[in-house]
């Protein structure tokens, strides 16, 4: 097991302290303390299994009370928290309503729906995330790379103000690697403009093959993707000008997500890896702009966002150009090289005072937290338990941890006090030179990337019709996907690579069944 944060001197006692206190590592919870009897029961349901010939207890349920059961149909991630009340439904529906909502240009009779862009990546938030789930690479030239998209930034100028973040960072000692968007094109690059403006970029893409040997004489075939800003509309990208791939994530779970208490997070830090499992991951810390405070970051590829609503509210400004009270600018990503872009006409001046209101948004947020984990499948299977067994013994439970149990919540009764399985740290890992965008972000480093939460991965294809993994969407199956996983993970990759083969299927077969 990892060691404990308290113990770890390179993230000081500042950041210890700020993991100690809930109220204050999760200002925007309303959260009731455990007792000593609730520690030691949490202690016990979260222990690693030790016996792999019949399922845990509860197992069948990765969401708690919150869980529904699998449907056969692509709605399988569209489903409202299991043990949501009636009368907090209509909510989660209005809040669909607004999720799905098509955005247009100012000025427009439409006041409502008007603000889009001018540069944007999409006019709703389900054209990212269809169906809630995970978006996908551009499928050859024909096909757009609405779910996908390119971040960007550029390594800050010495003279450049320190930020609040990196100056509570630095109080730390860790000097993480400081960048700023890029002074034309912002903090990523849209592919659309309204009309009388031009896209900012077309997204270039190309692949290579390269083989793997396995085990029993298998082989397997890896994409090693190379990305490039074709078109700019705007001039070229500033120096040093650092581009980072990304695809949308699914949206399940993200409620019981921000529901796991900081500390049980920070706990399982360990920077210097000094238990020598290999394993170092370390804590995301970013500013929140809602709470004016450094806070921990778990939402995003690299744990970008400390909550939902600011997670919410960062899409709305930077993919479709919406304004929000957290980021208020009314032309979006538009940077100060784009002064035609920021004097265009806004949907800001009407009774919202904002493109979305606090109440909208407060309801995209809603609906955000309580999208629903499915039920697992086959968890009494003897070839998925088989694979269970392969996932513990060969590594992947170190970073993919498995369960916690949630913050009991004043006001949130679907996320309170669940025993949940998303299989996932919340941390920061190296992943090797193979998965890098060599892009820094916060306490990221290029090679470092937030460990994914793995429930529901089994019913990609299901819901989204394509089987397509990992940041990008490199890998064509959970299989590549594993391959892939270098830096940290190497020694769980090699041993998955090298185990008989029988014993690989049974790793994936489990997969599928989360």
């Amino acid at each position: 097991m990892r060691f404990p944060l308290l113990t770890l001197a390179l993230t000081g006692a500042g950041l210890a302290s700020f993991a100690a206190t809930p109220e204050l590592a999760e200002p925007h919870l309303s959260v009731l303390p455990r007792t000593e009897a609730e520690r030691a029961r949490i202690a016990g349901v979260t222990a690693p299994p030790g016996d792999f010939t019949q399922p845990e207890a509860f197992e069948t349920n990765p969401a708690g009370a919150a869980t529904v059961r699998a449907r056969t149909t692509p709605d399988a991630f569209s489903q409202p928290s299991g043990n949501i009340a009636f009368e907090r439904e209509l909510d989660f529906k209005v809040g669909n309503g607004l999720f799905k909502k098509l955005w247009v240009s100012s000025p427009s009779s439409t006041l409502a729906s008007d603000g889009l862009g001018p540069v944007f990546n999409a006019r709703s938030c389900q054209r990212c995330h269809l169906k809630d789930g995970r978006g996908h690479p551009p499928d050859g030239p024909e096909d757009d790379a609405i779910s996908m998209f390119l971040r960007i930034s550029v390594p800050a100028a010495p003279e450049a103000e320190i930020s609040r973040i990196e100056a509570f960072l630095l109080s730390l000692g860790d000097a993480a690697p400081r960048t700023r968007p890029d002074p034309t094109y912002g903090g990523q690059l849209q592919d659309f403009a309204v009309a009388g403006h031009r896209a900012e970029y077309r997204l270039g893409l190309r692949y290579d093959e390269i083989e793997v040997a396995l085990s029993d004489g298998e082989t397997a075939w890896l994409r090693q993707p190379s990305y490039s800003a074709e078109d700019l509309g705007y001039g070229p990208l500033a120096e040093g000008a650092m581009l980072s791939p990304r695809v949308a994530p699914p949206m399940i779970g993200l409620g019981l997500l921000e529901a796991i208490p900081a500390a049980d997070i920070l706990a399982l830090e360990d920077p210097e890896d000094a238990d020598g499992d290999g394993i170092s991951g370390r804590a995301q810390i970013v500013w929140s702009f809602e709470h004016d405070r450094p806070m921990l970051g778990r939402f995003g590829w690299k744990a970008g966002a400390p909550t939902v609503r600011e997670q919410s509210a960062s899409a709305f400004a930077g993919d479709i150009g919406i304004s929000s009270p957290l980021f208020p600018a009314p032309w979006g990503d538009c940077a100060a090289g784009q002064p035609a872009c920021q004097r265009a006409p806004h949907g800001d001046g009407d009774a919202r005072q904002f493109e979305i209101d606090a109440a909208g948004l407060d309801l995209v947020t809603f609906y955000s937290r309580n999208l629903a984990v499915p039920a697992r499948r086959d968890v009494g299977d003897n070839q998925v338990l088989r694979g269970k067994r392969m996932f513990h013994e060969s590594g992947c439970a170190a970073c993919h941890t498995p369960k916690f149990v949630t913050h009991r919540l004043q006001g949130q009764p679907e996320q309170s006090f669940q025993l949940i399985w998303p299989m996932t740290d919340l941390l920061l890992h190296d992943m090797g030179e193979g998965l890098a965008d060599n892009r820094p972000e916060g306490r990221a480093t290029g090679r470092e990337w937030r460990t994914a939460p793995l429930w529901g991965i089994g019913l990609t294809e299901q819901v989204n019709g394509h089987s397509q993994f990992l940041h990008d969407g490199r890998a064509r199956s959970l299989l590549e996907a594993v391959l892939w996983h270098g830096g940290e993970a190497q020694a769980a990759r090699d041993a998955v690579a090298t185990m008989p083969k029988a014993d690989r299927d049974a790793l994936i077969r489990y997969l599928e069944s989360l």
